[in-house]
């Protein structure tokens, strides 16, 4: 049966529904930008601005039917920027939380206030964010419903999918342009100027709150370059000849003079060339073709070329990073004919490359933040699991070695980097330990190196089959190096159960049906709502798998955002033309998750870039469209669009937070947690249904 198709009173509904999505979208993706280089222990949890995003816009969905308060939502955007902006002058430290935290307040001063513990900021924060959302989701609601009672919920669905979809496309296209806050909160701005409706009074309010805003963003930008992953700002360092580069207002790199030749400025200046030089100055001979993960502006380039390393392939996922180091590193490096650079995701390299190489070095490769906006892994993670370090061993040549250099926090983060390197050579790997700045160990592994060893090699194999198995190092199904092991800590916890608590207590205020039907007949939507859940653990998993195949680049992640949305779309429509039976879509659903569960990612890696990309569709749309299909299928029966919106967007904020359970589980679990969501969501339904049957029957 055909939908009816949307008729001409609807027109402005569904440019203002294609409008507020297309705002929803560019200002969760803005906000994941721009908060952290305010607060920066945001930029450690992404993810919750996500699931504030889907908190405030499900709150809003609840709303629709009661009088419009969109008119707010410049003055919550205005309150939550103020807020950022306020917080940006305090340093917040943390305590007693074993995920790794670098809590660097290199551009505040001495007098900043310090204050101890992270929950502060972070709830305060989802909050606001939440609540720059509710007025967009009772907007999004109102629209949704209109559609529901004069044409099909589908076709809203549809408009408001689409809106989705150019919002990621338009901000991959902002990042791609290098553009800041300013121009992403005047798109924001300029949209709200087109939507926002009600009295004079209330549109000359929105549109001061948004001068405002933009006033407020562009005094508090501190930065000189927006790279596609950080807000970056150069300053000078006095005992070091070179400056730093600081990432969202954190110390991330600092372009030194590593020229042997020259002279040392400092003590510091000196422990940072020995630190550099040292794997070279061990080697029997110079390796003659070098590649280096993690180039950033220069260092181990420079460093390479001092040695009179011949070819040099230097990889790099920040174009940014790699102008300033080629502008203003000390020692030139780029400006070399025996350097090729490479702007591309490490992982994706060692994938895609059929080069050998004399030395392997991974540069001091930590992201200092988190950067996907769907999952708690960190851009660097991928780097060092097991899976990587075995890539790279394979690019080596038969009498090759690898470097690694890294700052060590924490005793077990160096077990983790000594057992990976010890289980794809076999042999424990030579770490020297030092205070180089930059650096505190050097990892060696490789024959090159093997002159340097005096252990019993017999015991160390032993070692490595007996005891290494029982201990759990970073692969790529659990990526986590800056935690000891598999385990949800008490300070995740703790923030799970404050927003679990936060979002239950808000739904219970706005929504006055729940309160007085809770106790009488229950007002939850469990399928919509586990709909959400599902939907939001598999787009994790995928989004992270697809990362591994093609790279952690900004570029993956909007095309596969963009995909996802485009796949959904393309279901909801494909229910208007020709609808897939729902016994074929939920068998589809669940035979294709169970097969993404048990197909290892690593088959998706192949080099032919239209095989990949075949089996990379293949692998993340099927799952995605049986899904679409099946929720449009229960969506578009809803008595109230709103409110079953609503309860689909709250499911996504409990699968947010389930997603930090990966850290005890691991990321494929996500896609048996999303397959028991789904097969719960069933049942519902067919309880439901032989319910009506039973009560209809004579």
């Amino acid at each position: 049966m055909k939908l009816p198709r949307p008729q001409a009173p609807l027109i402005r509904p569904g440019l203002e529904l294609i409008g507020a999505s297309f705002a929803v979208l560019f200002q969760e993706l803005a906000l994941i930008r721009w908060i952290p280089t305010q607060v920066r222990v945001a930029a450690y949890f992404p993810n919750l601005v996500l699931i504030a995003a889907f908190l405030g816009l499900g709150l809003g969905a609840l709303t629709a039917r009661r009088k419009s308060f969109f008119w707010l939502w410049p003055v919550s955007l205005l309150a939550l920027a103020g807020a950022s902006i306020a917080l940006s002058g305090v340093a917040f430290t943390a305590e007693d939380v074993s995920e790794h935290l670098w809590l660097l307040y290199s551009d505040l001063d001495a007098t900043a206030p310090v204050v101890t513990g992270i929950r502060l900021p972070i709830v305060l924060i989802f909050v606001l964010v939440a609540g720059s959302f509710m007025p967009l989701g009772q907007y999004i609601g109102q629209r949704l419903d209109t559609f529901r009672e004069k044409s099909s919920a589908l076709w809203g669905y549809s408009l408001d999918l689409a809106g989705s979809l150019a919002g990621v496309v338009l901000f991959a296209v902002a990042s791609f342009l290098h553009t800041g806050p300013l121009v992403w909160f005047a798109v924001i701005a300029g949209i709200g100027l087109l939507v926002v409706r009600g009295s004079p009074v209330r549109r000359g309010m929105g549109a001061v709150a948004f001068v405002v805003l933009l006033a407020g963003v562009s005094r508090a930008d501190r930065s000189e370059h927006y790279s596609p992953y950080y807000a970056l700002t150069t300053d000078s360092i006095a005992i070091i000849p070179g400056f730093r580069i600081l990432a969202n207002g954190s110390l991330h790199q600092t372009p030194v003079d590593l020229a042997m030749g020259t002279e040392v400025g400092s003590p510091a200046h000196g422990a940072i060339r020995r630190g550099y030089h040292m794997p070279y100055r061990l080697l029997d001979e110079t390796p003659k073709k070098v590649l280096i993960l993690g180039a950033g502006s220069g260092n181990d380039v420079a460093v390479a070329l001092d040695e009179g390393v011949e070819e040099i392939h230097a990889v790099e996922i920040d174009p940014v990073i790699i102008e300033i180091g080629r502008d203003g590193h000390p020692n030139r490096p780029y400006d070399s004919p025996r350097v090729r650079v490479i702007n591309t995701d490490a992982r994706t390299y060692l994938n895609d490359t059929d080069e050998v190489y004399d030395l392997i070095v991974f540069g001091t490769l930590d992201s200092m933040t988190r950067l996907s906006a769907l999952s708690n892994v960190r851009l660097d993670n991928f780097v060092y699991t097991q899976e990587s370090i075995d890539a790279a061993r394979r690019r080596l040549a038969p009498d090759g070695g690898m470097v690694m250099y890294f700052m060590v926090g924490e005793e077990y983060i160096n077990g983790h980097l000594v057992g990976i390197l010890a289980r794809s050579f076999g042999l424990l790997p030579t770490v020297f330990v030092g205070e180089y700045q930059m650096f505190n160990r050097i990892y060696m592994a490789g024959p090159s190196f093997a002159h340097l060893r005096n252990n019993d090699t017999e015991s160390e194999r032993a070692y490595i089959d007996e005891a290494l198995p029982l201990e759990h190092h970073p692969t790529d199904d659990w990526p986590y190096l800056y935690l000891p092991g598999p385990s949800v800590n008490v300070f995740y916890l703790s923030l799970i159960l404050l927003i679990t608590v936060l979002a239950v207590v808000a739904v219970w205020v706005v929504s006055p049906e729940l309160r007085r039907s809770a106790l009488e007949r229950g007002a939850v939507d469990w399928e919509m709502f586990l709909y959400g859940v599902a939907f939001l653990l598999i787009e994790t998993k995928f989004v992270t798998a697809i990362n591994l195949v093609w790279g952690a680049t900004w570029l993956t992640s909007a095309v596969v955002f963009g995909s996802i949305l485009l796949t959904i779309l393309v279901g909801t429509v494909l229910m208007e033309l020709a609808p897939v039976p729902w016994r074929v879509a939920t068998a589809g659903l669940v035979v294709s998750l169970l097969v993404t569960y048990f197909i290892p990612v690593d088959l998706l890696i192949e080099r032919g870039m239209l095989l990949r990309l075949a089996l990379s569709v293949a692998y993340v749309g099927t799952p995605i469209f049986f899904a679409s299909i099946c929720f449009a299928h229960r969506f578009k029966v809803r008595e109230h669009a709103d409110l079953a919106f609503g309860w689909n967007l709250l499911g996504a904020v409990v699968g947010g937070l389930l997603e930090f359970f990966s850290m005890s589980l691991g990321l494929k679990a996500l896609a048996l947690v999303a397959l028991l969501a789904y097969l719960v969501s069933f049942l519902v339904y067919e309880k439901g249904k032989a319910k009506t049957a039973s009560t209809a029957a004579p």
